[in-house]
């Protein structure tokens, strides 16, 4: 049998394999852009089969999976093809939520609404143009990896935010919303049929604004057990709310100084390194409960079979400048640092480097390991520390400078 992933993370193929290997399975991954994946492809040996083909067409997709021997189930592990893996689905008969459910969380501000109404957020969605609330944000409906989102602070910023987006492709509409002050998480869970489990709380570190790219996270944050019960009721109501009823979901919130506040709920496992975090403080692979919700039967992850490993702690590297890539310093000296820290790149030498204020211009994540992740992070954070992006002048014309 097969299990078809249409796109996918950036890291967690290799899990992936071994989880469809586990179960019986061959993995065939779907893509328009094969380069995307070339550190995890290095690690997968001949665990899969690629298949290049514009993603965006559903059509030709459907076409595709229809000539592959017994398909049994599909993944859309991201936000961009979460609706068309959906579509696709329903259009196979394969097991998955369904399109129109997937749509709706898709909508930000279609979820704020949702959750407003059930007293779980402290303002629904406001109109851009006349917001009034400060501070606030603007941001894409459907947008991903913090691009399109505009910090306002004055009436003045809000109108300087709006002549940007109507200068920006987004992929939804423009929604504003208030600006929720205080540290940022994001909570882990997995869910089959409506019954949630809180795997963890991840936390996140952001560039000062306003900006605020995301910088480091580390897993599993050791609240307090009174706060992590209150956070784990929680967010079963939020995920209710929102009409998420399957699957892993990263739901960023703000603790606020009364209480969580949702920043948008992903329905999906987190992005970066936030699988192999999971898999690493659970011992388990946790990508086996992804291959089982694919193929229709309830997750292993649900009922708690998992153990105690690692925490771990992460660290984002990005260039000082714009440019093109021609690789990094200090990279062999991780070897001799503590938390075994391990190198994932996200770029490749010859990448040009353009989007500062964003996720895009990320080069990689230095991760290491702790007894909790508050550990786990000063030790990312050391290795981190050393290893720089090495970038050359580049003109927007393509001609170096």
């Amino acid at each position: 049998m097969t299990v078809v992933l249409l796109e996918a993370l950036t890291f967690g193929l290799g899990r992936l394999v071994a989880a469809a290997r586990a179960a019986g399975h061959d993995l065939v991954l779907l893509t328009g852009n094969r380069s995307i994946y070339t550190h995890e492809l290095a690690r997968c040996g001949d665990g899969l089969r690629v298949v290049e083909i514009d993603t965006t067409d559903v059509a030709a997709c459907e076409q595709a999976v229809r000539a592959l021997p017994d398909v049994a189930g599909l993944i859309s592990s991201t936000d961009t093809w979460a609706v068309p893996g959906a579509e696709l689905a329903h259009r196979l008969g394969l097991p998955g939520p369904s399109p129109d459910a997937v749509r709706a969380l898709r909508d930000k501000a279609a979820v704020r609404t949702r959750l407003h109404e059930h007293g779980l957020s402290s303002s629904g969605p406001l109109d851009p143009a006349d917001a009034q609330a400060f501070p606030l944000v603007l941001k894409d409906s459907a947008g991903t990896s913090s691009r399109a989102v505009w910090l306002v602070r004055t009436p003045a910023e809000r109108d300087a935010a709006l002549l940007d987006a109507a200068a920006t492709a987004l992929k939804g509409r423009l929604v504003a919303e208030p600006y929720f002050e205080g540290p940022l998480y994001s909570a882990e869970t997995v869910t089959w049929r409506g019954e949630t489990r809180l795997l963890g709380v991840l936390s996140r570190t952001l560039s000062p604004e306003p900006s605020r790219r995301e910088e480091t996270s580390a897993f599993p944050v050791a609240f307090p057990d009174d706060d992590l019960a209150h956070l784990d009721a929680w967010i079963q109501r939020v995920l209710h709310a929102a009409g998420h009823q399957q699957g892993f979901a990263h739901t960023e919130f703000v603790l606020t100084t009364t209480g969580p506040e949702v920043v948008e709920v992903n329905a999906r496992i987190g992005g970066a390194l936030v699988g192999e975090a999971l898999c690493r403080a659970l011992d388990t692979n946790v990508y086996d409960s992804m291959v089982q919700i694919a193929l229709g039967t309830r997750p292993d992850l649900l009922d708690g079979t998992t153990g105690h490993g690692p925490a771990t702690g992460f660290v984002a590297l990005y260039p000082r400048e714009a440019g093109v890539l021609e690789g990094w310093t200090g990279l062999e000296r991780l070897a001799h640092l503590p938390g075994k820290p391990e190198w994932y790149p996200t770029a490749s030498p010859g990448d040009v480097l353009e989007h500062l204020a964003d996720q895009r211009c990320c080069t990689g994540f230095v991760l290491a390991e702790g007894r909790t992740a508050e550990l786990a992070l000063h030790r990312a954070q050391a290795a981190a520390g050393g290893i720089a992006p090495v970038v050359r002048a580049w003109c927007p014309s393509g001609v170096p400078a």
